[in-house]
């Protein structure tokens, strides 16, 4: 027996958490029934499960992707407004969805699998899993304004945990700055808002890396498989 948002995790329909939501809102049946309740359990060989009336069937091959997702595309498997998603960029036979999310205006890593228990845990607080940014910001960022995002800051109704802050460049004649900041969180648009916070504005944003995996040498709107070890290690 397997609890019901374990079972649909694992096959690609969602995170363990998205898919207690989808659960909550009535969207998935059991053997013809609609089921409302987290503690239902399922054996996945006799139960028949459907999401949104489609059937619902376990992963036997568990993939995972790397992108490097170009400027322009939402990161979601369905776009109600019918723009250009991630999954448009990747052709495989597997339903496969985003861990985590980058917004439409930034560049560079993403991880998508259909790997439910993977997703949970790479995308749960405890493992603390480092997210790498290259940031271009309009004008000559001072040393203070570093300091305070090196240290942690108050955005909204929260304060950020200290961050990892390196300046890469500040170009005088083109009145701009570059920054590689290294963050634990990965609350919505955070680093955009820790670079509004301490008055720059943000140019460009390119995810570099996630933990110690990088796009380096995967050229824009290009992806590849993740390598066992790299796998592995997101999981240590």
């Amino acid at each position: 027996m397997e609890r019901l948002q374990k079972y649909l995790a694992n096959s690609g329909v969602a995170s363990r958490r998205k898919c207690e939501e989808l659960i909550l809102q009535g969207k998935v049946t059991v053997n013809g029934e609609v089921v409302q309740e987290l503690g239902r359990k399922i054996s996945p060989d006799v139960d028949e499960v459907k999401f949104l009336g489609k059937l619902v069937q376990n992963n036997e091959n568990m993939i995972y992707i790397l992108l490097n997702k170009p400027i322009g595309y939402v990161t979601t498997a369905k776009d109600q407004f019918k723009r250009e998603t991630v999954l448009d960029l990747i052709k495989v036979n597997e339903r496969i969805v985003p861990v985590g999310r980058l917004d439409m205006y930034t560049s560079g890593a993403l991880i998508l699998t259909n790997d439910g228990d993977f997703i949970y845990k790479v995308t749960h607080p405890k493992h603390e899993i480092t997210k790498t940014y290259t940031v271009t910001l309009k004008g000559k960022i001072e040393n203070e304004a570093v300091e305070k995002l090196r240290q942690g800051i108050e955005i909204e109704d929260y304060i950020t945990r200290p961050a990892k802050v390196k300046i890469l460049k500040i170009d005088k004649e083109k009145n701009l700055s570059r920054l590689e900041i290294t963050i634990h969180e990965g609350k919505n648009r955070q680093i955009r808002k820790m670079c509004e916070a301490v008055g720059s504005r943000v140019l460009a944003l390119h995810r570099s890396k996630i933990g110690q995996i990088g796009v380096k040498d995967l050229k824009v709107g290009n992806w590849r498989y993740l390598k066992d070890y790299e796998v592995k290690d997101l999981l240590k």
